[in-house]
């Protein structure tokens, strides 16, 4: 009889990647609206736009999505939650993968740039532009794209060790 708390494990390491993914997928829609706004002078408010960015932390329990929930939105089996026993028969919290916290703006200011006939210009005829720097965000996107891949590796590399598993 396989061990079921060992399969229970496998399925685990699908939602951890299937959290990864979805979080660098998260940080991509980012990064997108970054890139979009970086010549807008006027959003709510009347000030130019402020680059966001998202917060990414370590997924407890409280706060995460169970790996039952990953693995339904990923059109999977619902797995059970059981805890992980560690290797002196100690119970170990169950890893959920990471979690997006909260979108931040950041407090810099952009470049004041001289266009006398902006619209958004004021008395000196210079213009606030976004804190958007081209440049940071291809790089984020970049490292984004990088650990999305990874993800995706380990995701189908879980997957083809189950199949393997099944046809055994």
């Amino acid at each position: 009889m396989p061990d079921v708390d060992g399969v229970r494990g496998l399925f685990r390491g699908l939602a951890i990647s299937a959290s990864g993914l979805s979080a660098q997928r998260r940080r991509m829609d980012v990064i997108s609206m970054n890139i979009a706004n970086a010549q807008t002078t006027r959003a709510e408010g009347g000030e130019p736009y402020r680059r966001r960015t998202l917060e990414l932390r370590e997924a407890t329990a409280e706060q995460a999505v169970s790996p039952s929930t990953q693995m339904r939105r990923l059109g999977e089996i619902h797995v059970p939650e059981v805890p992980e026993v560690g290797s002196f028969g100690s119970v170990v919290e169950p890893v959920y993968g990471v979690e997006v916290g909260a979108m931040a703006e950041d407090p810099s200011e952009g470049p004041m740039v001289y266009e006398p006939g902006n619209p958004d210009a004021d008395e000196m005829g210079y213009v606030r532009y976004p804190n958007v720097n081209l440049v940071r965000e291809t790089i984020d996107l970049m490292e984004v794209r990088r650990a999305y891949e990874a993800n995706a590796t380990v995701f189908d590399a879980m997957k083809a060790m189950l199949m393997r598993a099944i046809r055994i």
